[in-house]
């Protein structure tokens, strides 16, 4: 069986892994089967972090809408609660910006999800 080196194969596999490598402290930057391992690692760090950046920015439109429904009376729960009793269609993100840009709009929507509430209560009883 005749005798492969590999040639720029070998060569260009390498340089790909050391290249996302520079930047690195040590042997991570210089030596390539440690440089192997903690681009392995790192690019693991990069897919988990993009899936945590959708829930961090979930957490912080909540605490926006929070905030400018305790500033109009009503709780953020309660504001939702009631949003969907109205069938609206607005998401979290939305709301936020809104709550953000335009204080009268927002509470325009809160006065329809309060609207909503007392219908809900309304038919419960």
């Amino acid at each position: 069986m005749p005798r492969v080196k590999r040639g720029p194969k070998r060569k260009n596999r390498r340089s790909k892994v050391m290249d996302l490598a520079s930047g690195y402290w040590g042997m991570k930057s210089r030596g390539f089967r440690i440089a192997k391992q903690q681009v392995e690692k790192g690019l693991n760090a990069a897919f988990a972090g993009r899936k945590d950046r959708k829930g961090d920015f979930r957490k912080l439109w909540i605490a926006r809408i929070n905030a400018a429904a305790r500033a109009n009376g009503i709780s953020y729960s309660q504001l939702i609660a009631g949003l969907k009793a109205v069938g609206s269609t607005l998401d979290r993100k939305v709301l936020a910006d809104i709550a953000v840009r335009d204080a009268a709009a927002f509470s325009a929507i809160v006065e329809s999800a309060k609207a909503g509430l007392d219908k809900v209560k309304a038919t419960a009883k």
